[in-house]
């Protein structure tokens, strides 16, 4: 099959979140399975020049936006098995950040409208175009509009969807439609909802299948507690609507090759884990006691569950044992880590910002993970902690509780049900009591690091959509 992979974001050239992990790997795990895959994204000026340098510039063109035509460069560069294509604007992508400016809309409004001008250009037909979040989500609806009756490359493409975070829409006002979205009068409907135009709703209307990225959360989003107002138009298209689990790059999160840790050590062997710990104690500057060393790798945000940590965090730290954070995010828990960690500086270990140096270190030297979410789309975390040996207690929410299986039924983590502050806690202590039994917690961890979250089945799974798409 020929499948073009649109996203905003992708590692190693660029990336603000799980979305970046997801078309780095998806797309060459396709390829392996003897798939023909391009993917396509913006240049942004983030992009290395270790990679800019390796760029071949295909060809340029003007791209229509609206009432007005728009330079668009177009540069490919072909790594393993995929070939990748950037989309150059500078008066668009030319920019420190990827996302967070007051013309986001302009800018992938002209993004989507480039992806389906630049098929003309290019030596790849694809068969099926599977769209990333509300960035890209006007592509299907553009397609349907201007392109679907064009012939030669636009013949009978099919498209996929895929929600990442449904919180994420691209929401934004009517005055949009005639100067930047450039949508007939009479088919504004398509994106309109609840009064404004929604990028993602005209994506789920057209779409041909719609995708979230676990099963779970293709079922919570029908509901309004989990769908931030997109409940009726899901409702109405639940029968195009399916969730696969993300899976994880297994080469780069491998803690028997990982040269960035302190020791290695695999499934079979864990004695590396001991010397991983004990450098994380050594980088934070703390005393070492023989109790677990509990990690929270994250964005700070209420949806992410840190009110709940921050209810109960003295009694955390009550069950005896330590705890290191990684993040950075709304000022009020920046500055109740910061203030835990004056308040036990031999327990809490606190960096403010992101280091991916040292996330994978936590990773490797902690022995829980804590990721007591209110909603998880699919979430990342969660798999590496337990491809580390470090044990996940989670909320059974979302990609959460399609991935971590409890304790109690012979699983690889700990779980607790409702969003209540001492089930988590309750949780904590289950899993502190497991790690007090050594050998109980010993072949708990070999089992963590055997599951399988590489994308190999992930990969099957949307091969197998695409094909039925496209009739093969």
């Amino acid at each position: 099959m020929n499948i073009l992979y649109v996203t905003s974001e992708a590692v190693p050239f660029c990336k603000t979140g799980g979305l970046a992990d997801v078309a780095g790997s998806l797309p060459q795990s396709l390829a392996a399975n003897g798939d023909r895959v391009s993917v396509i994204l913006p240049l942004y000026q983030s992009v290395a020049d270790a990679w800019r340098d390796r760029l071949h510039f295909e060809r340029y063109t003007y791209v229509r936006l609206a009432w007005r035509s728009l330079y668009c460069g177009l540069f490919s560069y072909e790594r393993q098995g995929v070939t990748w294509y950037f989309v150059d604007n500078e008066q668009y992508f030319k920019r420190p950040e990827l996302y967070g400016y007051y013309d986001d809309a302009e800018r992938y409004v002209f993004f989507s409208r480039a992806v389906l001008e630049m098929l003309k250009y290019i030596q790849f037909k694809p068969q099926v175009i599977n769209s990333n979040d509300w960035q890209c989500a006007l592509i299907p609806v553009y397609y349907d509009l201007f392109y679907r009756n064009a012939g030669g490359c636009y013949d009978n493409i099919k498209h996929v969807f895929t929600i990442h975070n449904i919180g994420y829409q691209g929401q934004y006002g009517l005055d949009l439609v005639k100067d930047i979205v450039g949508i007939p009068p009479h088919k504004v409907n398509i994106i309109e909802y609840d009064g404004d135009i929604n990028f993602m709703k005209g994506a789920i209307e057209v779409a041909d299948k719609v995708t979230t990225v676990s099963p779970t959360y293709a079922k919570e989003i029908l509901d309004p507690w989990f769908s931030h107002g997109l409940d009726r138009i899901l409702v109405s298209k639940q029968y195009k609507t399916c969730g696969f689990l993300n899976g994880i790059d297994t080469e780069m999160y491998n803690p028997e090759t990982d040269s960035g840790i302190a020791a290695n050590f695999s499934a079979k062997d864990h004695k590396g884990k001991a010397a991983c710990k004990s450098a994380i104690f050594n980088e934070f500057g703390m005393p070492e006691y023989k109790i677990p060393l509990l990690a929270m790798i994250s964005r700070f945000a209420d949806h992410k569950g840190f009110d709940l940590v921050r209810a109960v965090f003295d009694d955390i730290i009550a069950t005896d044992m330590q705890v290191v954070i990684l993040g950075s995010g709304e000022s009020q828990y920046e500055e109740f880590f910061q203030n835990m960690h004056w308040r036990y500086p031999d327990k809490v270990g606190f960096y403010r910002g992101f280091n991916t140096g040292l996330a994978k270190r936590i990773y490797a030297g902690a022995d829980m993970f804590l990721m007591p979410s209110k909603s998880e789309p699919c979430g990342l975390a969660q798999m590496i902690s337990a491809r580390y040996g470090t044990i996940p207690i989670v909320r059974a929410t979302g990609g959460l509780k399609d991935s971590i299986v409890d304790y109690g039924d012979n699983g690889i983590g700990f779980t607790f049900q409702s969003y209540n502050a001492h089930d988590m806690l309750g949780a904590i202590q289950r899993a502190k009591e497991a790690y007090d039994n050594r050998m109980s917690w010993g072949r708990l961890v070999t089992r963590a690091m055997k599951a399988d979250f590489s994308w190999a089945q992930s990969a099957k799974l949307y091969i197998g959509l695409y094909k039925e798409l496209c009739g093969e």
